[in-house]
């Protein structure tokens, strides 16, 4: 898509590349094997404007196009995948519910904060026994005077344990399936009955804290509801759609990174007394490699460019959250495959895309979940 990039997204693009280059790439390897969230190197990228990037100036946003958010994305999830999901959780997930759905005080006193990185933001939907199947979550949220009280749990929530505003989906009416579902906002600092339990130990995606929160009797004003009562449902499923975009965005930053690695290695490596890019085998490899990003980008851009002109985006952003996704586990593994008995090692880095890409399969709408909503799409 290089070619018909504008001059500030190609700007976007350079500026977060030397970024990553720079900052995040030395970094990612002692991220990987901490599992600390990197609080500093957030900090730097909010400096550089990147926890907001999709949001109006007067948001303390960006205000980037959707592409440049994307591409963005990609640049970050090069250098680390943890990093990309903490951005992407932040800013497509939490920072989205906000400015799609809160009013203007919701937007200027949670929304403004995350895109100037000052708070970071989660998005508590999925619980143990409600992950694709939304409306069966048990978490609720009484109205008592001019209060809600919220009782429940959530699992596998990014960023869950760092956070200092989340959006969490709580049924407000429990017999009215998916549209007694409410969103609200919560500060974790603020209101008395939030509880981290604790953080998953996880194949990949390091330096991200996936948590378990629980809710006791956890009262919060009225005016947290974003929107009406019974629209969490819809809140849920418009803001995930958005999201699988920048899924797209760090399974092709991840890919990129192990294509990227690959030919540097092929060139550098030797057998039979000459580099193995020589041997046909292994060029192949590196054309699938290729290939399968390009066609990926494509897919990203086309559904980002219909979400930037108000068209409907599901079924695009579905195929290019699922496809990217996949191609990412593949490239990975091709780059592993390259790099021999040295790609199954810590002491390159192949290994760790492949961990961190596997994640872009599950979270967001799983492949079979997304599988089905395309069908549906075109069944309709």
């Amino acid at each position: 898509m290089d070619f018909s990039l504008s001059t500030e997204q190609r700007q976007i693009r350079d500026m977060v590349a030397e970024f990553t280059d720079e900052e995040i790439k030395p970094r990612a390897h002692d991220i990987d094997e901490s599992d600390e969230f990197p609080a500093d190197l957030v900090d730097e990228m909010a400096e550089l404007g990147l926890m907001g990037m999709p949001f109006p100036e007067e948001y303390g946003g960006a205000g980037l196009d959707y592409h440049s958010y994307a591409i963005g994305l990609e640049e970050i999830s090069r250098g680390s995948g943890g990093l990309g999901t903490i951005v992407a959780a932040h800013t497509s997930l939490a920072g989205n519910m906000l400015y799609e759905f809160g009013d203007e005080d919701q937007k200027q006193e949670y929304l403004t904060p995350l895109n100037r990185g000052d708070d970071i933001g989660a998005f508590a939907l999925s619980e143990p026994g409600a992950g694709s199947d939304v409306p069966a979550m048990d978490t609720t949220a009484e109205k008592q005077g001019d209060e809600y009280v919220i009782n429940g749990g959530k699992l596998w929530i990014s960023n869950g344990s760092v956070a200092d505003t989340v959006t969490v989906f709580a049924k407000t009416d429990p017999e009215a399936g998916n549209k007694g579902i409410s969103s609200f906002v919560v500060r974790p600092d603020e209101d008395d009955g939030f509880h981290v339990e604790g953080t998953e130990h996880k194949l990949g995606d390091k330096g991200c804290p996936t948590a378990e929160l629980r809710f006791d009797d956890m009262a919060i004003p009225e005016d947290r509801l974003l929107g009406e009562e019974g629209r969490g449902f819809v809140h849920a499923l418009k803001t995930l759609n958005g999201g699988r975009i920048t899924i797209a965005a760090r399974s092709i930053g991840l890919a990129r990174a192990a294509l990227e690695d690959s030919l540097e290695y092929a060139q550098d490596r030797e057998q039979f007394d000459q580099p193995i890019s020589e041997f046909q085998t292994i060029q192949h490899k590196l054309a699938d490699m290729d290939t399968k990003i390009q066609a990926a980008k494509l897919l990203m851009h086309r559904a980002a460019d219909r979400k930037i002109r108000g068209e409907d985006f599901i079924k695009h952003a579905a195929q290019a959250k699922l496809h990217a996704s996949e191609i990412s586990r593949e490239v990975a593994n091709e780059g592993i495959q390259i790099h021999g008995g040295y790609g199954y090692t810590t002491d390159f880095d192949v290994e760790r895309y492949y961990r961190d890409a596997k994640l872009n399969e599950i979270y967001e709408g799983t492949s079979e979940v997304l599988r089905n909503t395309i069908a549906n799409e075109l069944l309709e």
